[in-house]
């Protein structure tokens, strides 16, 4: 009978095994887990040699699983899933509760820290910590407990909850407009237009909903939201923003809303949690308040 110890590898070569073939490199293992690619090596293949199994075929600089490897990975990653989210839970009932959110920068400005408060009062147990992200983010490589994410309910590996949809409109400053009447779709076309980074194909699909061909010149591009509304503030371009994000502006006069006829976009606002913290406490009760939010929305 093989004994227990033979069957219960060390962490750090269950690490570096996952590690090497989660991104099919060593190098690559080396670099994420702060470690030298020899030392990778090395765990890797006395990983092996404990189990009497070859995991890797070495092609010249290159490795590749081998069948009885990429089951074996396929477990290993599943079972440090569990380790992790024992971990966590572990942590959180010794040493306070800790969340760690990747947020939107616009949408947490605008949307979620006026509201936040109310979070915290209700769990004051919970100290979040926040992480700005316009860049995609990677749970497997980054100390993220969940996400908001702009996009489809498409993630790998994760649960995605629904909270709301964009509803983008036209809106510019009234300074732009003057008297100019703007009762259709056509009236924008000889108009300035201010595009955003992140939707480059906003303008271009709303004049196609509205059977109308885009116009040719691009206009002005800016990266983020906050910068595409001073700019529309500033009377500088028509911009296509969410209501629910520029209801100061609004309010105040500074933008109006030329056509209130919405951008259809099958991509909305998820909360975006990895499979192995879906059950970590500070999570669970981020969605249940994030669900009770949205759902309070007009």
């Amino acid at each position: 009978m093989l004994g227990k110890r033979r069957l219960i590898p060390s962490t750090s070569m269950l690490l570096a095994f996952e590690a090497s073939a989660r991104n099919k490199s060593f190098t690559a293992a080396a670099q994420e887990l702060n470690l030298t690619q020899g030392a990778i090596s090395r765990q890797v293949g006395a990983l092996e040699g404990q189990l009497g199994v070859k995991l890797f075929k070495r092609i010249k600089k290159t490795i590749e699983l081998t069948q009885r490897g990429e089951i074996y990975a396929k477990q290993v990653e599943n079972a440090l899933k569990i380790i992790r989210n024992a971990s966590l839970n572990a942590m959180s009932d010794s040493q306070g509760k800790t969340l760690n959110l990747a947020i939107l920068p616009t949408f947490a400005m605008r949307w979620l820290m006026p509201r936040f408060a109310d979070f915290l009062k209700k769990n004051p147990q919970i100290t979040v910590n926040f992480t700005s992200k316009l860049s995609p983010f990677d749970f497997n490589n980054e100390n993220l407990h969940c996400a908001i994410h702009f996009g489809l309910a498409n993630w790998p590996e994760a649960k995605s909850t629904f909270l709301m949809a964009e509803d983008a409109v036209p809106v510019a400053a009234p300074s732009l407009i003057g008297k100019s009447i703007i009762s259709t779709p056509q009236h924008l076309l000889d108009l300035p237009l201010i595009h955003l980074e992140t939707r480059p194909a906003s303008w271009r699909d709303w004049f196609k909903q509205n059977k109308l061909t885009p116009p040719i010149g691009k206009g002005m591009v800016l990266e983020q939201f906050s910068m595409v509304t001073q700019a529309a503030v500033a009377g500088l371009g028509v911009a296509m923003l969410p209501q629910f994000l520029i209801q100061t502006e609004l309010e105040r006069g500074e933008l109006k809303i030329l056509l209130d006829i919405p951008l259809k976009n099958k991509a909305g606002y998820y909360l975006v949690i990895p499979n192995d913290t879906l059950s970590y406490s500070p999570v669970v009760a981020l969605r249940n308040w994030l669900v009770e939010q949205t759902a309070a929305i007009d």
